[in-house]
């Protein structure tokens, strides 16, 4: 039974559906004023969002600089200052690649305009691995400190305990990054507190120690310079510096994120980056400084930070639930941490998507107006890493941090040469320009060394995948160049066709038969579908519809006012159409509309037009390659026929017509 689309036959939502939005929530009005008021985050929502994974590094960082020192953890009170210093450092770097890439997108973006596409398609894939280890290596740290404090019979229950708390994110990612930086800001707040105290009287507790500390020091350096000698003094510090370079880690993730804060964005990101390297540079540091006050020593199945905490209040009436808190509180902050993975990962991946690095659906935005493609293809990576390494943290420690450093350092080579390069327009560029190669002495170092280290016990691994990754984006970017010069010949041929008839300047008559035709832009594609379909149906259609919804993805989802600019331009490409068919003979009008995806506002606008058209089929075109293989399909998500389809439900007569590509 054929149903019209005038019998008002509606498509009710399915049960996945309800159970969907009632999991995620409802669709947002991109076309709201406020909708980007409501979704961007302050300074102190990023703090939270975004510098939580390298706050929750130190809970893992200082520990492993302690223990390359050995026996020479004198050391430790030039490793605090060093800590901090390059905590800052690297932080006021990136505070200027804030000011200068405004738009976000942080190593990716610096990488691609500065040193060009091939050092940024590197940056880009090196910081996607480095995310996806963010999000694993984080739960998975969070696990092993939850059930340090379980009996050894609930260990078997450690991974799969993982696997949930990465599908609870998943799900509040889903939801929106605002919504789920509110929910997990308790978590962030406990451990600020829990270690700003400990850290502030472990230090205040022991000032009367630091004159002997002070003593020792000096007496451990005149022997070490002794036996040892400088260079090996030096040696030792600096391999310990580099080892425990997994505190600096998370520190670009501001400027990836800065997308997703509020407006002046350039402002809300330096401020959100101060709170991160005054926090992170005090923990850190202040960390390093009590381990050496103290003079705690490692114990095997138990954290430093929890053999500090034992040794300042483990003597305490309350001693023992302050320890329990003040721990618990980094293993939830590591939670909070694998956020960062969730934000910035599927933001890189938009980038990469938009540059046709990766299939442009990751630049799609959901009806949540969140990057739900990256967030799964994250959040599924990180999954199955967590199985392939079964949960050990010691094997995804070892590849973690290269990445991070390699996209540092191609950051602060690109900001050199963008100094160098505009050093007439930049008044300042002899300051920055010292600081960027500060950094990236100190990024480089710490990359050499941590290869050389690491590279046999697991981190090959990591720059397997990363050039594996790479791979991947080139072949993925030769297609799309290919397709591209393809649809290019259809521009040429078909942009400007001749007319020679009478235009028809005739009203719309909603009662005569009608093409409604589906377009994007004013393009050879689209000319073609619309004289395809006056060719292959001659004297049948007397209007011709012209239906365009603008895409708002990523790229462009950055203020209403880009709403309205995108309205603008896809309102001139309509009518280049109208005037089109008009000059070949045909009443014509169009109707327009603006989403974050296409399949559900293309279907509705189509509906609503059948109806007022009640004597109407649609068209739309679709590419058709000679081979159909599943790149084929995974690269070109073969919209046509999702739309197809829901419209047939409708009652709607559909029709597809075939354009040919031979690649």
């Amino acid at each position: 039974m054929n149903i019209k689309a005038d019998d008002n036959f509606e498509e009710k939502p399915s049960l996945i559906d309800k159970i969907k939005h009632k999991i995620i929530g409802n669709p947002r009005d991109i076309q709201d004023p406020k909708i980007f008021h409501k979704v961007s985050l302050i300074a102190l929502l990023a703090w939270i969002g975004l510098g939580a994974d390298g706050l929750s590094s130190s809970s893992y960082g200082p520990e492993e600089a302690f223990k390359a020192l050995g026996q020479h953890t004198y050391l430790l009170v030039f490793l605090a200052l060093a800590t901090a210093l390059t905590v800052f450092i690297i932080s006021y770097a990136y505070s200027r690649i804030i000011e200068h890439f405004p738009s976000g997108g942080g190593g990716y973006v610096v990488a691609t305009h500065t040193l060009g596409e091939k050092a940024g398609v590197i940056s880009g894939s090196a910081l996607l691995v480095d995310y996806i280890l963010t999000i694993t290596v984080s739960i998975v740290a969070c696990t092993d400190a939850l059930f340090s404090f379980l009996p050894p019979n609930f260990l078997h229950y450690k991974i799969i305990t993982a696997f949930i708390l990465i599908i609870i994110l998943i799900i509040l990612n889903l939801r929106g990054v605002k919504e789920s930086i509110i929910i997990l800001a308790p978590i962030f707040l406990t451990f600020i507190l829990t270690h700003l105290f400990m850290i502030g009287y472990g230090i205040l507790s022991h000032v009367s120690d630091i004159g002997p500390i002070a003593s020792g020091i000096k007496n451990n350096i005149s022997y070490d310079l002794s036996t040892i000698g400088f260079l090996g003094i030096l040696s030792m510090f600096v391999r310990s510096y580099s080892l425990g370079a997994g505190t600096y880690t998370g520190i670009e993730a501001v400027s990836n994120g800065l997308q997703v804060m509020r407006e002046p964005k350039v402002e809300t990101g330096k401020r959100t980056m101060t709170y991160m390297a005054i926090s992170l540079a005090f923990t850190a540091g202040g960390l390093c400084l009590c381990y050496l006050l103290l003079k705690v020593n490692v114990v095997h199945g138990r954290t430093l930070n929890t053999v500090l905490a034992d040794a300042l209040f483990g003597h305490w009436v309350i001693g023992r639930p302050l320890v329990l808190i003040t721990i618990l509180s980094e293993g939830a902050l590591l939670f909070v941490a694998a956020q960062t993975g969730f934000i910035d990962g599927p933001r890189v991946m938009a980038n990469m998507a938009i540059d046709s690095w990766l299939p442009h659906r990751f630049s799609a935005l959901s009806e949540r107006l969140t990057l739900k493609n990256g967030i799964l293809l994250m959040g599924i990576s990180a999954i199955l890493l967590l199985f392939y390494t079964k949960g050990s943290i010691s094997t995804l420690v070892v590849m973690y941090s290269i990445n991070v450093f390699l996209t540092f350092s191609l950051s602060e080579t690109g900001m050199v040469k963008y100094f160098i390069t505009n050093r007439k327009k930049e008044k300042e560029w002899k300051k920055h320009i010292s600081v960027h190669i500060t950094g990236l002495v100190l990024c480089l170092t710490i990359l050499i060394i941590a290869i050389y280290e690491k590279f046999y016990f697991g981190g090959w691994m990591t720059l397997l995948i990363t050039l594996t990754f790479i791979g991947i984006c080139y072949f993925i970017r030769a297609h799309y160049i290919k397709v591209k010069n393809r649809i290019r010949k259809l521009d040429e041929l078909l942009m400007n066709i001749p007319t020679t008839g009478p235009v028809n300047n005739e009203p719309i008559d909603p009662k005569k038969p009608t093409a409604i035709i589906l377009v994007a832009g004013y393009n050879g594609f689209g000319v073609h579908t619309l004289l395809s379909v006056a060719s292959s149906f001659p004297n049948v259609f007397n209007n011709f519809i012209f239906v365009s919804v603008s895409v708002m993805d990523s790229g462009s989802f950055k203020g209403i006012a880009e709403v309205e600019n995108l309205k603008g331009t896809i309102t001139n490409a309509c009518l280049r159409y109208v005037d089109l068919a008009r000059r070949l003979g045909f009443a014509a009008d169009c109707r327009m509309d603006v989403g974050t995806e296409v399949v559900d506002p293309v279907s509705d606008l189509c509906a609503s037009t059948a109806k007022e058209f009640s004597n109407s089929t649609v068209f739309m075109g679709n590419l058709i390659f000679e081979k159909e293989t599943l790149m084929n399909k995974v690269l070109h998500n073969e919209l046509a026929y999702h739309i197809q389809r829901r419209l047939q439900w409708l009652g709607i007569t559909t029709v597809i017509m075939p354009i040919r590509v031979k690649i």
